[in-house]
């Protein structure tokens, strides 16, 4: 049972997150083989205030900080 968890900044689409766990489970099964009914996808989203780049938080960089 492959486990494929995603970081990713807050905001993303219903619609991308199924597209990306439909994506990530396809390319599961022709690289590795794995069951596509086994296969688990997470996203886990965090707040822009608790990512940092570049020592700002992306919400500062997105307001122009």
């Amino acid at each position: 049972m492959p486990v494929v968890i995603v970081r990713a900044i807050e905001g993303i689409s219903a619609e991308k997150k199924e597209e990306l766990m439909d994506r990530i489970t396809v390319v599961m099964k022709e690289v590795l083989g794995k069951n596509p009914e086994a296969t688990h996808v997470i996203i886990e989203e965090v707040a822009a205030e608790n990512w940092g780049i570049r020592g700002k938080t992306v919400a500062a960089i997105r307001s122009g900080k």
